[in-house]
């Protein structure tokens, strides 16, 4: 089933040319910062190559299962059963979309149209996406919260002017304020799929089970290949690293996160108590597992989901 003009494919395409120059942006100057910080990158791919093999093994089977846990979610946002094989194999390739579009665009439009020929209408769909991406945020949320109480400390914000302060509360107050009723349309259909879902028990456990495996176990892919390198920091600790930087990371539209998550995780990890060069390995290892690896057999299998009509 295909979707008719006009609608939620079309409005994504719509919204993709200032986020990708936000992107851009962003990533340019991710890059800058890069070149500046050459010198404790190289030490970072040189740390990296000399791994713990076991430990790497362990956070790729732990990508491996993030997949499957997203397909999860995925069937559990909806009531209507989705054939399982095909939902899992959308889920790798809308991986790798969304490395190419900025703030989740490339892997909401690949679910979309397989929900779409899946026979979900196209108000159906686009909630199916929202419900999943509240679940996964609320999940997140629920596993830090778990976490912090065991780290005290592991949070400290870095320094921030309170006239920096003042200027982001008054963009977020004012974009809050312009889509004051879009947010209200948008929720009321977010509720009535969330009341629906949860009339159902097993697609509620899997909505909610899928989500907090998914974030646990990108977490996990951190620690593991935090100790690979001999990060010394306790593994609760950068679990917690982790779930609050990408929490953060969403704040700025790159794509896959790609900068952003990355900047804030060594931070996060630095403030932790990580020297730069151990911090910058961590994530050179989760980025080599969970993105570049995947990237290429990511896109192979978006081809051939959509040369066979599955997307």
């Amino acid at each position: 089933m295909s979707s008719p003009p006009g609608t939620a494919p079309t409005a994504l395409v719509r919204r993709t040319p200032w986020q990708a120059g936000v992107a851009l942006v962003v990533l340019l100057c991710t890059g800058c910062l890069a070149w500046r910080h050459w010198p404790v990158i190289e030490t970072a791919a040189g740390r990296l190559a000399h791994a713990d093999r076991g430990w790497l093994l362990v956070a790729a089977a732990a990508t491996l299962a993030t997949w499957a846990c997203s397909a999860l979610a995925q069937q559990g946002a909806v009531v209507r059963p989705l054939p399982t094989g095909r939902l899992v194999a959308v889920q790798f390739a809308a991986c790798a979309a969304n490395h190419l579009l900025p703030a989740g665009l490339g892997s909401g439009a690949v679910t979309f149209r397989f929900l779409n020929r899946c026979g979900l209408p196209v108000p159906r769909s686009a909630t199916a996406l929202a419900v999943k991406a509240t679940a996964g945020a609320v999940a997140r949320a629920l596993l830090i919260a778990a976490l912090a109480p065991a780290c005290p400390g592991t949070l400290r914000l870095p320094h921030v002017s309170p006239a920096a302060w003042a200027v982001t509360v008054l963009v977020l107050a004012t974009a809050v304020i312009a889509l004051s009723g879009l947010l209200r349309r948008a929720l009321r259909a977010v509720l009535a799929d969330v009341r629906a879902v949860h009339e159902v028990p097993g697609r509620a456990a899997a909505l909610w089970g899928g989500s907090l495996a998914f974030a646990g176990l990108h977490a996990a892919v951190v620690v593991a290949v935090a100790q690979s390198v001999g990060l010394p920091l306790p593994p609760v600790e950068v679990a917690l690293a982790y779930l609050a930087a990408s929490g953060a990371a969403v704040l700025l539209p790159t794509p896959g996160g790609l900068g952003s998550l990355d900047a804030a995780l060594a931070l996060a990890l630095t403030l932790a108590g990580a020297s730069g060069s151990a911090a910058a390995s961590t994530v050179l290892g989760y980025r080599l597992l969970t993105t570049w690896l995947p990237l290429l057999p990511g896109l192979m299998a978006l081809g051939v989901l959509v040369r066979r009509r599955i997307l």
